[in-house]
């Protein structure tokens, strides 16, 4: 279960989930390369990073066909694939536009979808999809809900077709990340504090546990198939 010489793609590397597996992985021996769609934070996070060991930059953007086929293309055989980035619009089904809809989509089945069927990899490989837990508990935007279920259903049929590769589904609940940065702060500490109230783990996840859980199941040669929830028993709640 050693990283060492083993090439470790994180698509989505430079925010939230995907940062924090990148800083997990890094200097572990591993040959890591950091990607994500945009190059002024592959640089920033290459430099961060660089003093840790073997350590690539590469721009993918999940929306992109041609970025994608050029990355994964220059990203060599790879052993362990992570794939937790993606630009995901949220919105009620009367109220969301179509057109982001469907970009959410793209981003986050069809991008996946495309970097995995075009991945060269090494007999053993693992791969970790990230869905969410709208999948099990819909919270009112019906297209996030699709979306994830899609994504799990992806990663099962994978796991079943690219054997032996191993596939699984990191499905988080709500995580503490930049994402919601967008939100002021009052209003994002509330919606947090809510949450650890509601939640049996009264505890609201963070970027790097998400990480944590996401390395133990790629290097588990015991674990395919699987949608992992991480949620602090929110389906409980």
């Amino acid at each position: 279960m050693s990283l060492a010489g083993k090439r470790f793609l994180i698509i989505g590397a430079t925010q939230g989930i995907g940062r924090a597996l990148a800083a997990l992985v890094a200097g572990q021996g591993a040959d890591l390369i950091v990607a994500s769609r945009s190059p002024e934070r592959v640089a920033k996070l290459t430099g961060e990073l660089a003093a840790t060991g073997r350590l690539t930059g590469k721009v993918i953007d999940l929306t992109d066909p041609a970025s994608i086929s050029a990355g994964m293309k220059a990203a060599g055989k790879i052993d362990h694939l992570a794939i937790p980035g993606s630009a995901v619009a949220f919105g009620s089904f009367r109220e969301l536009d179509v057109a982001d809809a469907m970009a959410s989509m793209l981003s986050k089945f069809w991008g996946p979808y495309q970097a995995v069927r075009e991945a060269d990899f090494s007999a053993r490989a693992s791969v970790a999809l990230f869905s969410g837990s709208a999948s099990r508990k819909p919270i009112g935007a019906a297209a996030l809900t699709a979306i994830n279920s899609a994504v799990e259903g992806l990663g099962r049929g994978l796991a079943h077709e690219l054997a032996p590769v191993r596939v699984n589904v990191i499905c988080p609940g709500l995580v503490d990340t930049e994402m919601w940065s967008r939100l002021p702060n009052g209003q994002r500490g509330e919606m947090m504090e809510q949450a650890r109230r509601r939640l049996p783990a009264r505890h609201v996840g963070t970027a790097r546990e998400i990480a944590e859980l996401t390395l133990a199941v790629l290097l588990n040669p015991y674990m395919t198939g699987t949608v992992v929830d991480i949620d602090g028993g929110g389906q409980v709640a």
